[in-house]
């Protein structure tokens, strides 16, 4: 394995006992199986209550949308990157896709019309390592994951059938699981990284430790995180211990070359990244997770309407502050939100 500059830190993770917080190993006196999606599943009835007051909360805002903070982005002054001393191959890795109304993608376009939403990960190769940036979904998806979404949010984000799981879309990128040397999540929702069901458990897992406690603390998941996806897996904790880079707060270069650079993009969750990378078609691109779903959100600065956001963003004021940070990057950035059909395509 690579070093890669991340915090020395390791870990597996382990079911919750019945004690909230506390960590066990699985055996046959705890009758939880962590294998199991449902275990953490938040309860029906608390996601109904949330469902319907963001159900509420849309009509209002869809007919007034919040508006972009002006004095945020004459504050934003872009920082350049640090040069990079080589470059890396990008490959998009789209696995599946589902539709969703414009208007609540980006709150305020008084549209009809839908747009395509993108299921997948990204393959990117170092001349130190090969490795994935949000390993998607597995193959068989809607049986081994989405049973650990409650009524109704299994039926807001299922992607659409057939689903090309992970190992087939390397395939499809002529690469196969046996070459991935680690994984990196841009955050923990499920349809970033399911697709470590089919990975060896010797491939360890790199993410924030903020994104991971968020996800993994207390009895209940927070909205979009099914806790079976990280078991027994090896967990590398990363700090953005780094500068400023462009608009955003702190960074982390990877490899310390400059090709691979972890920016801050908190709000959507608490931990989530950004990657920006140095291209060997001579870009700089940079995954945004899902800061936003669709770049459109970037250049009319709109949030999510409440509903989804409400359930999906962990703290909406903070996702806002993002997206402004992403409107306000210089020109030669490519941004790629994980969900933008259009942008994801054009890369794989």
């Amino acid at each position: 394995m690579p070093r890669t500059g991340r915090a020395e830190k390791s870990f597996r993770h382990r079911p919750l006992s019945n004690t909230v917080g506390a960590v066990t190993e699985a055996n046959d006196d705890n009758p939880e199986d962590p294998a199991d999606p449902t275990v953490g599943r938040p309860g029906v009835l608390g996601t109904l209550v949330r469902c319907c007051g963001a159900l509420a909360a849309t009509p209002g805002r869809l007919l007034r949308p919040r508006r972009p903070d002006h004095r945020l982005l004459a504050s934003l002054t872009p920082l350049p990157p640090p040069p990079a001393q080589t470059t890396v191959a990008l490959r998009a890795l789209p696995q599946s896709r589902t539709s969703a109304p414009l208007t609540i993608v980006a709150e305020g376009v008084r549209s009809l019309r839908t747009v395509y939403t993108v299921y997948g990960g990204f393959l990117v190769e170092h001349p130190k390592a090969r490795f994935l940036i949000d390993p998607g979904l597995c193959a068989n998806v809607h049986e081994r994951v989405m049973p650990g979404h409650p009524f109704p949010v299994g039926l807001l984000v299922s992607p659409d059938k057939p689903v090309l799981g992970l190992a087939d879309a390397l395939a499809d990128a002529k690469a196969e699981v046996a070459d991935i040397d680690f994984a990196l999540a841009t955050h923990l929702h499920w349809d970033h990284v399911s697709g470590l069901l089919e990975l060896p458990e010797s491939v360890e897992l790199q993410v924030t430790a903020t994104e991971y406690d968020w996800a993994m603390t207390g009895r209940q998941a927070p909205y979009g995180v099914v806790r079976s996806t990280l078991y027994d897996r090896k967990i590398s904790p990363l700090t953005l211990d780094g500068p400023p880079v462009l608009t955003f707060g702190a960074s982390h270069d990877l490899f310390g070359d400059g090709s691979v650079l972890l920016v801050d993009l908190a709000g959507h969750t608490p931990g989530s990244i950004g990657v920006l990378l140095a291209v060997d078609d001579g870009t700089r691109v940079l995954l945004a997770g899902d800061a936003v779903w669709n770049s459109l959100q970037i250049r009319l600065i709109r949030e999510k309407a409440p509903m989804p956001g409400k359930l999906f963003d962990a703290d909406r004021d903070r996702t806002f502050e993002t997206i402004h940070r992403l409107h306000a990057l210089p020109s030669g950035i490519e941004v790629i939100a994980s969900h933008d059909y259009d942008a994801m395509l054009a890369r794989a």
